[in-house]
């Protein structure tokens, strides 16, 4: 591939993590309200979708998501409101690190390639982490899925970052950890799938076009 080619990269849990984790920081929340666990941060993430058309900012987003999984455990919407209070008071959202390899692949990959970012999150949120970890500055274009467009996997979000770019769907490939969003989404959009597996299922669903171990696979790009 040449500079005529792109590489749309997905952020959270592809080129970084949270020092803390949402399962971590939803358990402080619980015991400093002073109620028992009410639900789970995967039911968070699995809600999540539902409230991003019909919010403004995360923390707006992350209340009602809140609230209405308090109201589903029985709870007073108050509840989940004071949750999420103290859920945002223990979240940093620059707290995070990169994953083994993202600078590498990162800067590897801009000699030859046009690079975009594709994040399901907010603005706010996001420019945060990418400051966190040193790569703000490393992409040509960023499109906030669920802001700038429909979030993933949605066609849409890696349309308009190719836009920006030039390059037409046929010659851009996405790396990403989800199948659901990442993967999925990207053929959705006519672009090629790498997805993030590291020790993920041996059968994944949808099948992506390439399969990475790790970034460090990125150095040596397996769609060349």
């Amino acid at each position: 591939m040449t500079d005529d080619h792109a590489v749309l990269f997905d952020l959270d849990d592809t080129l970084c993590t949270y020092r803390r984790g949402g399962a971590e920081l939803l358990s402080v929340a619980f015991e400093r309200v002073g109620v028992e666990p009410l639900f789970t941060v995967e039911q968070y993430h699995e809600r999540y979708p539902e409230f991003v058309d019909e919010t403004e900012g995360i923390r707006d987003l992350r209340r009602a998501c809140f609230v209405a999984l308090a109201e589903d455990a029985g709870h007073d919407p108050e509840v989940g409101r004071a949750v999420e209070a103290a859920f945002a008071d223990e979240r940093d959202h620059g707290n995070v690190d990169p994953v083994p390899g993202a600078r590498d692949a990162v800067d590897h990959l801009a000699a030859d390639h046009r690079l975009g970012l594709v994040t399901n999150g907010s603005p706010e949120m996001q420019r945060q982490k990418l400051a966190g970890i040193g790569l703000a500055d490393r992409f040509e274009t960023v499109v906030y899925a669920g802001y700038d467009a429909p979030g993933k996997p949605a066609p849409e979000p890696f349309h308009a970052a190719l836009d920006d770019l030039g390059v037409a769907p046929e010659r851009a490939v996405h790396v990403g950890n989800s199948l659901r969003s990442d993967v999925a989404g990207a053929h959705a959009a006519g672009v090629e799938s790498a997805w993030l597996a590291g020790d993920d299922a041996a059968n994944p669903d949808p099948t992506p076009d390439h399969r990475l171990a790790s970034l460090r696979d990125l150095l040596d790009p397996p769609w060349r």
